[in-house]
């Protein structure tokens, strides 16, 4: 088994000499025990995946009993006329869902993994109706999906403001040499971020394969 991924620059693996920056994709394989197939590319949105050929090199590897994990609206939210979360959006993640069940393989949508913008100690929804379209669109077809959106909140919002800005690409006047005068980025991660994500994606797949549940259960000693 194979998992192969579909998405933006927040899945996919940074360019040499952009480092600490990274994608949480290129942090999967850490903690996953199948190989992980990064397909992903920064700017990307459902329409040039598909148009650059992208999604169809995908595809060529795929075979039955791989997973296909799917996450895009960064990109596509700035682009409403072409892909509107209801309409060209949505209509090319339901083709790339169609895609990857005709080869015998699982889909999983994700949504977007959620900005880092405080207002207080609350972090700004900042995708609008995207991340509801793909939950519809995930119910609807009968796809796996895990939500980013609602874990990176709850993440951010967890850590609070200042620790969290440690998971992005934050970045002083001389610590990164792709942006020597320092970096401001909070949509971004760097190789910190990218790793709690892709642990919490790894543990959602986990989830959704289920390889556990022939296991004995080990409860307490104590009883109720």
């Amino acid at each position: 088994m194979i998992y192969h991924l579909a998405g933006d620059s927040t899945v996919a693996p940074m360019k040499a000499g952009e480092e600490p920056m990274a994608g949480w994709g290129e942090c999967l394989a850490e903690v996953t025990d199948a190989p992980v197939h990064n397909h992903a590319f920064g700017g990307a949105t459902t329409e040039s995946f598909l148009e650059t050929g992208t999604w169809d090199a995908l595809l060529t590897d795929v075979v039955a009993g791989d997973t296909v994990v799917i996450q895009f609206g960064h990109n596509d939210q700035k682009q409403p006329e072409l892909l509107a979360s209801r309409g060209g959006y949505t209509d090319r993640l339901r083709r790339m869902v169609a895609d990857v069940r005709e080869r015998g393989a699982r889909p999983v949508l994700c949504t977007s993994c959620e900005r880092r913008w405080f207002d207080g100690d609350r972090v700004t929804p900042t995708h609008g109706d995207y991340p509801n379209a793909v939950r519809d669109l995930a119910a609807s077809e009968g796809v796996d999906l895990i939500d980013l959106t609602a874990f990176t909140t709850w993440l951010y919002e967890d850590l609070g403001d200042e620790a969290s800005a440690r998971l992005l690409s934050h970045y002083a006047p001389g610590e990164a040499a792709a942006w020597p005068e320092g970096l401001v980025d909070d949509t971004h991660f760097r190789v910190e971020g990218a790793r709690r994500i892709a642990r919490f994606v790894a543990k959602s797949l986990r989830a959704i394969e289920r390889p556990d549940g022939d296991q004995p259960s080990k409860g307490s000693t104590f009883t109720a």
